[in-house]
């Protein structure tokens, strides 16, 4: 794993009341929010993922980790364009590398060859990618282990099912979304070896690298669709890696008045969507903290070390489980203390957390 030195990730920066300044944001690079006034100004530019910038997961964070930059910096100037679909990729990228921005950041897995393009193709250009690494010097990979934290919330999930069944499934089959998979379901696991337990972990084989995916990181029908088959296998806690199409899921659990629960990703849930009361807890990735460090350290002329890059783990707060805010009550003391100490452990080397899906 690459070293996390010399990166300052504060704790957790809560995504609750999302300021979007982007009133006028636009469908195209040209027609971006907070334009820079002057040519002195250091501008930060942000290609989404599918999914917009409010998708209450990975957009929204990256956007709020170019806002916090900007408010420490005042000589920081942030702008986006949405991407509609893949093909928008590198149009965006190359539209923004045209445009002079001084960093471009490009969000989510799917875009690292397109990334990986166009950073070639202009290699003076300082970029950076969320969940993926392209190996290329002038693109600095920010990764999240998440599969620590899934692990954690796997051994909730078990601690909290009356069922016996919990689940998960992704929306697509790609690394950044199964490694949240791979970590919920040995969770699961060690909880029963560590309970003498038998709960089953629905829509992922680990060993196989199959499961339950919707196809698609938007459609909240089609997530809805994939955990109603699920809870009627019997799950009563699911946890979707699906960004807004999850939300198809947290609403009908919702809905449904307790007859299932789910966990959330990325962003804690109770702070991101209407959802919290069927919300137990979220595995965070602090891709807010991440952007903004990298951000201010290139405004401030620090060249960003791509070899290095950023991994968050449970140990520097780049991945952690949110508070259990409207579970806290129901969440025994006992299954509380039995997370603490998992984290620690896991923190420290002690407990093995694994997937194919990790940053190298």
């Amino acid at each position: 794993m690459r070293s996390v030195r010399g990166m300052r990730i504060a704790s957790i920066i809560a995504a609750g009341g999302l300021v979007l300044s982007a009133a006028a944001c636009g469908e195209a690079p040209d027609e971006d929010n907070n334009a820079g006034s002057g040519g002195e100004k250091f501008t930060a530019c942000m290609v989404t993922d599918v999914g917009g910038i409010d998708d209450k997961s990975f957009n929204a964070s990256a956007w709020k980790g170019l806002e916090a930059a900007k408010a420490e910096n005042s000589n920081i100037d942030i702008k986006y364009v949405a991407s509609k679909a893949e093909a928008d990729y590198e149009p965006n990228l190359t539209q923004y590398v045209n445009q002079d921005c001084n960093f471009v950041l490009a969000v989510g897995g799917l875009m690292g060859d397109a990334t990986k393009k166009i950073a070639e193709a202009n290699p003076n250009q300082q970029f950076g990618i969320v969940d993926a690494n392209p190996g290329v010097a002038n693109v600095f990979p920010m990764e999240f282990d998440t599969a620590q934290a899934g692990f954690l919330a796997g051994y909730v999930a078990a601690g909290m099912s009356e069922s016996g069944k919990v689940g998960t499934y992704g929306g697509m089959k790609i690394p950044p979304v199964t490694i949240f998979m791979d970590g919920f379901v040995d969770g699961v696991a060690h909880y029963n070896q560590a309970k003498s337990a038998n709960v089953q972990a629905l829509g992922w084989n680990k060993a196989t690298q199959n499961g339950s995916f919707t196809n698609d990181f938007v459609k909240q029908d089609e997530g809805k669709k994939v955990s109603d088959a699920l809870v009627a296998q019997g799950a009563d806690i699911i946890m979707p890696v699906a960004g807004g199409a999850g939300l198809g899921t947290t609403s009908a659990a919702k809905a449904s008045g307790g007859k299932y629960n789910t966990i959330w990703v990325d962003v804690d849930g109770c702070e991101s969507t209407p959802d919290c009361s069927a919300i137990i807890t979220t595995v965070v990735k602090n891709i807010s903290g991440a952007v903004k460090e990298a951000v201010l350290k290139a405004a401030g002329g620090e060249k960003l070390n791509a070899e290095e890059g950023f991994v968050g783990v449970l140990a520097n707060d780049g991945v952690s489980i949110a508070p259990y805010h409207e579970f806290d009550s129901k969440v025994p003391a006992e299954l509380k203390a039995e997370v603490d100490k998992l984290k620690a452990d896991i923190s420290a080397g002690t407990v093995k957390v694994t997937s194919a899906a990790q940053p190298k």
